[in-house]
């Protein structure tokens, strides 16, 4: 079991979203959240101030898979999250100890679906 985590512009979200479905991977949590990278930013003037914006907006994907859904998950991100721009994220893959199903107590393989 593994759970990936992918980091990717808000305007992909709906393209992700798809990719993941088609790809048999429907089960996500979705957030908004706010980062830097290699991107870095941008200045913004207001009122004769200038600011360094370098925290953006970006979308976290969390997804939960059995082994044999990782290969085909992270290509699905891949596939809807690429414009072959610089910030278009990361995606990180971390081995997942355990995963239980409150609701009927099922755990491990079986608790992911």
């Amino acid at each position: 079991m593994k759970l990936i985590i992918a980091i990717v512009q808000p305007e992909k979200l709906s393209d992700v979203k798809q990719a993941l479905t088609t790809a048999k991977v429907g089960k996500m949590t979705v957030s908004s959240v706010i980062g830097c990278g290699s991107q870095g930013g941008y200045t913004e003037s207001y009122r004769g101030a200038v600011t360094d914006i370098n925290l953006l907006d970006k979308v976290r994907f969390e997804v939960a898979v059995n082994d044999e859904f990782v290969k085909p998950a992270i290509d699905a991100i891949i596939k809807g999250a690429r414009s072959g721009k610089i910030g278009d994220g990361k995606i990180f893959v971390v081995p997942l100890e355990e995963c239980i199903r409150v609701r009927t107590g099922e755990t491990g393989a079986a608790a992911i679906g």
